[in-house]
């Protein structure tokens, strides 16, 4: 049971990703914590061996070198780059393409959707919820944490830890 409730902590984290980069145009850095931290005590629960979790691990750390280096460079946002390497190591190698395609396709959905909205005149009712008046009025920033978030939750069923709990 504990290691069940362990492996939630995936979908719950990225959920709260994107609920928080929708309506702040942030993702807090205690998201990409607490997927790490989770990653590891939801792999020994659930039997993972050393190696499993190091490999797993090493992955997040390369992906937050490339992350790093997509920020520098102001493609990504530095919390997209911190979730994509703290969802690494519960994803895995094996299926880390299969994730980065239901992320860019989830992306690219979400831009069109958002494209469409900043076209259309603003609504009184937007004035309600000022995070929406954000959306609608920064013209330059995507929150890309959803598309992160819906590509990781795509593609949970794939993942190492998941097919630990439930086989396959």
């Amino acid at each position: 049971m504990l290691s069940i409730l362990l492996l939630s902590i995936f979908p719950a984290a990225l959920l709260i990703a994107a609920v928080t980069d929708l309506h702040d145009f942030k993702i807090p850095n205690w998201i990409s914590l607490v997927l790490v931290v989770g990653y590891v005590g939801a792999a020994v629960a659930l039997g993972a061996t050393p190696i499993q979790i190091a490999e797993g691990l090493a992955l997040g750390a390369a992906v937050l070198v490339v992350g790093f280096v997509l920020f520098a460079v102001r493609f990504f946002g530095g919390g997209d780059a911190k979730l994509f390497a703290a969802s690494a190591p519960w994803i895995g190698a094996a299926h880390y393409l299969d994730y980065l395609l239901a992320t860019s396709i989830a992306g690219g959905a979400l831009a069109l959707v958002i494209l469409v909205f900043r076209r259309t005149p603003p609504l009184p009712v937007y004035a309600q919820a000022p995070w929406i008046m954000r959306i609608h009025q920064n013209q330059n920033e995507l929150p890309y944490g959803v598309a992160i978030s819906a590509g990781g939750l795509l593609t949970f069923s794939q993942t190492p830890l998941f097919k630990l709990a439930f086989g396959g």
